[in-house]
């Protein structure tokens, strides 16, 4: 009964969800990742850097030339 009755509450978004293939998957994910560069955050010193951050490692851009890997790394 408990499982019917939810069926019954978001059966639209389910229904939606057949239709569509769309989830909230990704926008999950980006908002995870922000969350953690804002961990790291703390002592930067103004929201802008922050915010500069969040567009450096979420922005999808490629830096010329690349940032050198840790001493270790291969």
């Amino acid at each position: 009964m408990k499982l019917a009755r939810t069926i019954k509450q978001f059966v639209a978004g389910i229904i939606a969800y057949v239709r569509t293939g769309l989830s909230n998957g990704p926008t999950e994910g980006l908002n995870n990742k922000a969350r953690l560069i804002t961990r790291r955050a703390y002592g930067y010193h103004s929201a802008a850097a922050l915010i500069a951050m969040i567009f450096l490692c979420c922005g999808g851009i490629t830096l010329s030339p690349p940032v050198p890997s840790p001493t270790g790394s291969p």
